[in-house]
This record gives C-alpha cells, sequence and structure tokens, in this order.
C-alpha cells in the first residue's frame, strides 16, 4: 500500500520524499547493471594478478549470473511474504559487503564466492525494488514515468560499466571491485530514512517451501546447465542429464504450483496474453543484446585492436541516448501503448543488427558503427520500460513482487541462454589451426550476429501478436496493455480443483 507520506500530491506532483524513494531504487539498479558489465574488461587483469586459467575467470562472470538468475523467483516472492522494505534493504546491505570482500581478497575461489553471493542479493534487490515502484506509484502515468526511469538507470548503469572499468582497470582491478560498496552504503542509509514500510503478506496457505525448493533448484541448474554447456559441449551426457533434470524439477515445479494454496508462482497470471508476451520479450531482448555486446566487443578487441576504454566508448552513444530518454519515454509510453512501442523498439534493434552484419576489417565507424549503436540505444531506451510496464500493469499488489521476479529471470534467463548459443555457433564456426587470419575470425563472428538478428526478430513476431485487434479492445484511445491477474474468485476455484 502506498504510504501518505511518500504519494504524489493532489495535482500528480512528485513529493520530495517520493524523488527520494525512486532514486534510492534506481541506485541499486543501477548497480545491478553496473556490476555486470564493469567485470568484463578486468577480467585479463584479475587472472595474471590471482594466476586464475580462463575457465576460473569465466565463473568470475558465470558465479554471478548463478546467484541472480537462479534465486529471482525466490526473491519475488519473499519480497511479498517478508515485507519488500526489509528485503530490499538486507540484501542491499549483502551486496556492499561482498563488494568490500571482492575487491580485498587474494584468491580466485574466494572472489569467486563473492561474486555468487553479490548476485544472490541482486536476486533480492531487483524485484523488491521493482514491486516497491509499482506498490508506490498508481498505476497510469506516474508508475509509468517513475519504470521509465528506474529501467533506464539500469540500460545506463550497463553502458557507463564499460567506460568505468576501462579507466579503473588501468589502476587496479580491485577498483572495480570495489567502487559499488560506498554507494551501495550511501543507498542503504538513505533507503533507510525514505523506503515506504510495507505489510508483509498473511496469507492463510503459509510458505510454499516446496515451491522454492523446486523453484530455486531448477533455475539454479537451467543456468548452471547453460553457462558450462559451451565448455563441455552440448551434446555432452552430461549437458543433455542436466537439461533432463531441469525438465523433471520443472515439472515437478509446475505440479506443486498448481495444488499450493499459496504458490511461489501463481500459474494464473501466465494465462494473460499482455503477460506472456512481456516474459517472452524480455528473455528475447535481452538475450539478443548480450549476444550482440559480446560479440562486438570481441570485434573492436581482437579484431580491430582496440582499447578497453575506446570499446567502451564506441558503446557511449547508445547508452547516452537511453539515459537521456529517461523522464520522457513515460509520456511516450502514456500515448501510445506497451504494444506498439514494443513493436517499435523490436524493430530499431533488429535493423541495428542487420546494419551491423556489413562490419568489415576496416569500418568507418560513422557509417556502420554508430548508426548500429542509435538504433540499438532507440529500440532499448522503447523496449526495456515498456516491458517492465506491461509486466506489472494490471496486477494485484500482493503479487507485485512475484511478477517482478518472474521478469528479472526473464531477463537473466535469456541473457545466459542466448549468450551461450551465440558463444556455441561462433565456436563451431572459428577456423581451425593456431594462427588463424583476421578474415577468418570475422567470418566466425557473422553465424553468431545472425543468430542475435534472429533472435530479436523472434522477439518482434512476438510483441506484433499484442497489435491483433480484438473484440474486448475499449475504443477509448491508445492506452497501456496489462496484464491483468485471474480474478481471485477464479482463482479460488482453480486451486480447489
Amino acid at each position: 500500500m502506498t504510504s501518505p507520506l511518500i504519494s504524489p500530491t493532489s495535482e500528480g506532483r512528485w513529493t520530495p520524499r517520493l524523488w527520494g524513494t525512486l532514486l534510492v531504487l534506481c541506485a541499486a539498479m543501477f548497480l545491478d547493471a553496473l556490476d555486470v558489465s564493469m567485470v568484463g574488461v578486468a577480467l585479463p587483469s584479475i587472472g595474471a594478478d590471482l594466476g586464475l586459467s580462463t575457465s576460473a575467470l569465466q565463473w568470475i562472470v558465470s558465479g554471478y549470473i548463478l546467484g541472480y538468475g537462479g534465486l529471482l523467483l525466490l526473491g519475488g516472492r519473499a519480497a511479498d511474504l517478508l515485507g519488500r522494505r526489509q528485503v530490499f534493504l538486507v540484501a542491499l546491505g549483502v551486496f556492499a559487503l561482498a563488494s568490500l570482500l571482492g575487491g580485498l581478497v587474494d584468491s580466485g575461489p574466494l572472489l569467486i564466492a563473492s561474486r555468487f553471493i553479490k548476485g544472490l542479493s541482486a536476486a533480492f534487490t531487483a524485484p523488491a525494488g521493482l514491486s516497491i515502484i509499482t506498490t508506490t506509484f498508481p498505476e497510469g502515468p506516474l508508475r509509468n514515468r517513475a519504470l521509465a526511469i528506474y529501467t533506464t538507470c539500469g540500460a545506463t548503469g550497463y553502458s557507463m560499466g564499460l567506460v568505468f572499468s576501462g579507466l579503473l582497470t588501468e589502476a587496479s582491478w580491485r577498483l572495480t571491485m570495489l567502487l559499488p560498496a560506498p554507494v551501495a552504503l550511501i543507498a542503504l542509509f538513505v533507503g533507510m530514512k525514505l523506503l515506504p514500510r510495507t505489510e508483509r503478506e498473511r496469507g492463510k496457505g503459509g510458505y510454499d517451501v516446496p515451491g522454492a525448493v523446486l523453484g530455486t533448484a531448477s533455475m539454479l541448474l537451467l543456468v548452471f546447465t547453460v553457462v558450462e554447456a559451451p565448455e563441455v559441449g552440448w551434446g555432452s551426457a552430461r549437458t543433455v542429464l542436466s537439461f533432463a533434470a531441469v525438465a523433471v524439477l520443472l515439472a515437478a515445479f509446475v505440479a506443486v504450483e498448481r495444488r499450493s494454496p499459496s504458490p511461489l508462482i501463481r500459474l494464473g497470471v501466465l494465462r494473460s496474453g499482455p503477460q506472456v508476451r512481456a516474459q517472452l520479450g524480455a528473455l528475447t531482448f535481452v538475450g539478443s543484446y548480450i549476444g550482440f555486446q559480446f560479440l562486438v566487443t570481441l570485434y573492436m578487441q581482437q579484431l580491430l585492436g582496440w582499447s578497453a576504454l575506446h570499446t567502451a566508448l564506441a558503446f557511449l552513444p547508445a547508452g547516452a541516448l537511453v539515459a537521456l530518454s529517461a523522464t520522457k519515454v513515460g509520456a511516450v509510453i502514456d500515448r501510445f501503448g506497451t504494444a506498439r512501442l514494443m513493436v517499435l523498439g523490436f524493430a530499431l534493434m533488429v535493423t541495428g543488427y542487420v546494419l551491423f552484419l556489413r562490419i568489415d576489417l576496416d569500418p568507418v565507424y560513422a557509417a556502420v558503427i554508430l548508426p548500429t549503436m542509435l538504433l540499438v540505444g532507440s529500440g532499448f531506451a522503447l523496449t526495456f520500460p515498456s516491458l517492465n510496464v506491461q509486466a506489472t500493469n494490471g496486477v494485484d499488489e500482493h503479487e507485485q513482487g512475484m511478477v517482478s521476479g518472474l521478469l528479472n529471470t526473464s531477463v537473466q534467463v535469456g541473457g545466459a541462454i542466448f549468450l551461450a548459443v551465440v558463444t556455441a555457433v561462433v565456436t563451431a564456426n572459428s577456423p581451425e589451426g593456431g594462427n588463424p587470419s583476421p578474415q577468418a575470425v570475422l567470418d566466425s563472428y557473422r553465424p553468431g550476429l545472425v543468430v542475435v538478428t534472429l533472435v530479436a526478430l523472434a522477439g518482434l513476431l512476438i510483441t506484433l501478436t499484442g497489435l491483433r485487434p480484438r473484440r474486448d479492445r475499449q475504443s477509448s484511445g491508445p492506452s497501456v496493455v496489462v496484464a491483468k491477474s485471474t480474478p481471485k474468485e477464479a482463482e479460488r476455484v482453480a486451486v480447489r480443483d
């Protein structure tokens, strides 16, 4: 329930405390994204300093993804059950401590452990923060504006992480690990003063312990299997058996959720077409972008010989475009609705990916790279806020944490799966021999770029289905497409059945 101390004024203007609350939540979102992108550039320095192999270095990235993607479902439901403010602040404190640990350790396993803990804490701050916004700002223009600012802060954090890492790694890779700590501590202190207190959900069914165990185990195993598959082989017995185990766990999870009086995920939410499109859209949107960013980084640093900072600056136009749109996208969503903006955003990203297929060994930045970054940045600015608005609108307040966790799970799992697929495609097309020509290496990247484009095209086709005329659609002009929950009476009948 919205706190009267931070509610908007009767004219719809935001109070200073409301702005402060949003800034605290944006800081956590910014740090989550910053931490993901910042560590990549520092990996060579970390490996040289700590004597880590390539496979060990991979787990500095994968450990974070494993904790983040594996525990998001549990994090989202915990926010509903234990209180969003409490879960957010505790997890943010753990994030700050893990950042300090990561910057001070002298052991590879301890560094990987600190990364896993940071991912775990982000799995609780992300859905708790999103659900605080959706329960603090009333549905409509005010919430759309808040979500637009919140989501673009994440995109800005990811872009700025590339720049910061290029600068900080020049001094010490430890600074890249330590930087989030003071910011998180400041956000924690301010959040204790400003964040609204929320009541815990008091359901008669108690806690869904079996669902929590099965859901967390299935997500952890899925992310682990996808991360390891390129290394051990997609067709290996270990990978096949792991995917089979994931399928069994997910089937058991669905069976438990259908019968639980207080499920971790109420499956009825997924009967909503807009909700399903938002989840699948998030999966393909982030999956295509992460794969694209990975290939572009390899292309610029390995083939063109650009420095880490030079590469980061090449991405900067896209990040700057997203940041500048933060306060404007909410009004655009109000006018045109989420469905149209998602289609337009995906179309811009597909166009940018297709344009980037023209790269060669001597690119003209203004002719290929810059237009691609501007197209991708524009698509990002329109699509990501729209996905968040569509996923959370029309959902009952007591289920906002659950839906937020589900959306963030789609984001993380999509990034992990499609990055692994792109990596596998590039590896399969890599030239044999110890000294391949630059052209041969470039040719091995193109199939990966095609996969990226096809994934984004799939997202475009999925979102296009949201534009189909419907008999029950009101003719009151453009509006936000909502993903309404199943009515409670129908839910009780479904549970009883």
